[in-house]
């Protein structure tokens, strides 16, 4: 198999959830007001209700962390202490997380580095597991490796790390193959990432992954978008790249994935 260029189709985990935000909007401006009082939609950043207006000005300042498309009960209750009773059912609350000042300096950086490409040599970089155990990149030479950029609140990530048993760890696990799954740029301690793991597992999805607080693994190869893939060869050369999680990049992975194998 030749060498792919990186997708053009993106699935970006916030811009999909903005989007579905949108969508959303529209459809209760549709049908059945006469028939069924709908709950009103409330969007909330940084404690306070906000306007879809704001969420527009916020989405072009790139302000815009996460966006959660309705809430847990525990976090209703949260809110219910803010801003009282005349808040409208979970699933009618959507809940965005704004970028701090810090992490705002942290995405200039990472749009100021250089895109690693195709064909570039791949970045060492030294990296702590949940489990406890250190890994370093250098040290996996001779193996076909998958780096995995991901985060907790990331649907699409989750949603593939779903389909990464049978689809990418099944198949491989007696070949010289190493993935790497790491969580990149987490708000909130390790203690998240190992509890999200912890739930994952009683649904079968059990396997190791590290932690990169501070982003700086993917600022050095320049990761914007969650999840992305990339892959890299038994001679520590990059070989594809892919962003958003769907069926067709998770094929084109494991095909690549064989392909380099039998190099």
């Amino acid at each position: 198999m030749g060498v792919k260029d990186q997708p053009k189709n993106r699935v970006i985990c916030m811009k999909t959830i903005f989007c579905l935000l949108l969508l959303f909007s529209a459809c209760f401006s549709y049908g059945q007001e006469n028939i069924v009082k709908r709950p009103e939609r409330v969007i909330i950043a940084n404690n306070e209700i906000i306007t879809m207006e704001q969420i527009m000005e916020y989405e072009k300042e790139k302000r815009i962390s996460s966006m959660q498309n309705g809430v847990s009960d525990e976090m209703r209750d949260r809110l219910l202490e803010i801003f009282g009773d005349s808040l409208p059912p979970k699933e009618f609350i959507f809940k965005i997380e704004l970028r701090t000042e810090e992490e705002m300096l942290m995405l200039n950086k990472i749009e100021n580095t250089a895109a690693i490409t195709v064909n570039d040599k791949a970045i060492d970089f030294t990296l702590k597991m949940i489990d406890g155990t250190i890994v370093k990149l250098s040290e996996l030479k001779g193996s076909v490796v998958l780096l995995n950029f991901w985060a907790t609140w990331c649907a699409p990530c989750i949603r593939e790390f779903y389909a990464f048993p049978s689809e990418i760890i099944e198949p491989f696990k007696n070949s010289d193959f190493v993935l790497l799954p790491i969580s990149s740029g987490e708000r909130e301690t390790e203690e998240k990432v190992k509890n999200k793991m912890a739930e994952l597992k009683n649904n079968g999805v059990d396997f190791n992954v590290g932690i990169d607080l501070d982003q700086s693994i993917g600022i050095s190869y320049s990761v914007k978008n969650l999840p992305t893939n990339i892959l890299i060869d038994k001679n520590s050369v990059v070989r594809y790249i892919s962003t958003g999680y769907n069926d067709e990049n998770l094929s084109n992975i494991a095909s690549m994935i064989k392909s380099l194998l039998e190099e």
